[in-house]
């Protein structure tokens, strides 16, 4: 390219908004990277966080993207007066150019990066061509200062060096790396980069996620950092987005009950069995969130076993009718667990209005468990949730429990109660335009209660070649 207004032409290019067709919206969603931040002042030992965790990952694809790249060229003139700049300055670097580069990498496509030459304060002719990887790892001294940019990443790291550390190995850096003497560096640190490190690197501390001390000689923590993306990279990309989302961890058992539930031949009796059994795990699942306090018991040998005992303040509210199926398993779960219940009817494609609803009189006080086996778009589940805020239930005290969830669902519910949580046992591609669940299982109610005017039993029913899977008698 001959010039950067071509490449950011290019970007935004990249970025125009294309029509969508009608199937758009049963299209399997595009798989997100993960993306990191690592901030911390000048000479910290970013880069070398940075390294130490690439170098762990090495089954994965990871980019490195740093924020110098991003520094405005400098014109004739400020170069002229290059000891007044401040390129420690939230204003030093182009946000925009790197918020879009780092959309596009998101969606999924190559993207060309500029190089920065620290010598002439310019922007090389040459870019750097980066493709679509697993994870991102942006690096530089104000990456957690602006909202926008922290909005993109997955984690935020902060690594947290002494100052006196940091200024040794910035005159080693600038007058080795960048040809700069000593005397400069110690005025441009006492002018510029001292005070803006107080005023706008050491507040974006307070949004970190994990604070690193002593940078790349803390091994522990470096061993920790790498753990938690492999394993967020092994979930759904969902779950890298919202932490309070949980999927019941998937085996060939369940994923055989979810093709005998999920089939449309399957019969209103075999329905209710496999159901039931999904239904049961995730119950199960959903109670291990729970608070708890230890506590000791003596055994029958006369052993000291310790253990736990889970908060006992329970109630279960089934948002009518689909929700009610999963009361059994609540109920053989938490004996005399008190059940209310949410009946909200659909008004056109977006709108719910509350019909009925019978909730314990000392709901607020207690821990709820909100039971609709299907999360579609969001709507009842919404409603259901601003009726228990408005009558107490704190956020964090709701755990929200189904079998299929659908991205969209999960947006709406997560975006607007991030305090709660979620349990389910699948998230599915999307929904249609009939806020259907696809693949999803039709309409559970129906299936479930027998009352699917297009099931006919007799004609639909087989037997199954599921032996492990326990085929109801």
């Amino acid at each position: 390219m001959d010039s950067i207004s071509e490449l950011t032409n290019s970007i935004r290019d990249h970025l125009s908004v294309q029509p969508m067709n009608k199937f758009d919206s049963v299209k399997m969603p595009q798989k997100q990277p993960f993306v990191i931040g690592v901030a911390g002042g000048t000479a910290s030992g970013k880069t070398t966080v940075c390294n130490m965790i690439i170098s762990q990952l090495r089954d994965q694809r990871v980019v490195l993207v740093n924020q110098d790249s991003f520094y405005h060229s400098l014109s004739d003139e400020k170069l002229q007066n290059i000891h007044e700049y401040n390129f420690d300055h939230p204003d030093a670097f182009d946000t925009d150019f790197l918020l879009s580069c780092m959309e596009i990498l998101k969606d999924g496509q190559a993207v060309s990066i500029p190089n920065y030459d620290f010598k002439t304060h310019k922007r090389t002719e040459q870019a750097r061509l980066i493709n679509p990887s697993d994870v991102f790892i942006l690096e530089g001294i104000l990456v957690l200062h602006d909202p926008r940019v922290r909005d993109l990443m997955n984690m935020k790291i902060f690594v947290d060096t002494d100052s006196d550390v940091r200024l040794a190995r910035r005159i080693q850096r600038d007058t080795v790396e960048r040809g700069r003497n000593i005397q400069d560096v110690l005025d441009q640190y006492a002018r510029f980069v001292k005070p803006s490190f107080e005023e706008f690197i050491l507040p974006s501390k307070k949004y970190a996620d994990i604070i690193i001390p002593r940078g790349g000689d803390n091994d522990v923590a470096i061993d920790l950092i790498v753990q938690h993306i492999l394993t967020k990279l092994g979930q759904h990309d969902l779950c890298k987005i919202y932490s309070n989302v949980f999927i019941i961890f998937s085996t060939f058992q369940i994923r055989g009950m979810h093709t005998l539930i999920r089939d449309v031949k399957t019969t209103t009796h075999d329905f209710v069995f496999y159901a039931d059994r999904l239904i049961r795990l995730v119950v199960e699942h959903g109670l291990g969130h729970l608070p708890f306090t230890e506590r000791q018991i003596i055994t029958p040998t006369g052993s000291v076993y310790t253990g736990v005992v889970f908060c006992k303040r329970l109630c279960g509210i089934s948002i009518i009718r689909s929700g009610e199926s999963m009361e059994n398993a609540l109920r053989a779960c938490c004996k005399g667990i008190k059940i209310g219940k949410i009946l909200i009817h659909g008004e056109g494609n977006s709108g719910r209005q509350l019909i009925y609803q019978k909730l314990p009189a000392d709901i607020s006080s207690r821990h709820v468990l909100l039971l609709d086996p299907i999360l579609a778009s969001g709507n009842s589940a919404v409603k259901a949730i601003s009726l228990l805020l408005s009558k107490g239930v704190p956020e964090s005290n709701i755990i929200f429990l189904n079998l299929i969830a659908a991205p969209q669902g999960i947006h709406a519910v997560c975006k607007k109660f991030p305090k709660l949580k979620i349990v389910t046992s699948e998230i599915d591609a999307s929904i249609d335009e009939h806020a259907r669940v696809i693949p999803g299982m039709g309409e559970f109610g129906d299936r479930y209660f027998g009352t699917d005017k297009d099931n006919n039993n007799k004609a639909l029913h087989h037997s199954w070649d599921f032996p492990c899977l326990g085929t109801p008698k």
